[in-house]
């Protein structure tokens, strides 16, 4: 999503090699059935391995389980 005003983005989504999705920006966390999901802060390091104990959010358990993934697509 861009904003009209400037073009830019009204936020980013970082995958990082064998860890999180990280978020920048304007943007908001709800749950599927819509429920908004307190992010506390404008970055916010989102799980991908599945196991964090936070989730949504990272909790560096990829480390522990060996969690692996690239940063393209085609990871």
């Amino acid at each position: 999503m861009r904003t009209e005003d400037t073009g830019e983005s009204a936020a980013t989504i970082t995958p990082y090699e064998d860890g999180p999705l990280l978020v920048r920006g304007d943007f908001a966390l709800v749950t599927p059935d819509g429920e908004p999901i307190d992010a506390r802060r404008g970055t916010v390091a989102l799980c991908r391995c599945g196991k964090s104990a936070l989730k949504p959010f990272c909790d560096g358990t990829h480390k522990a389980v060996n969690f692996r993934a690239g940063t393209s697509r085609e990871s």
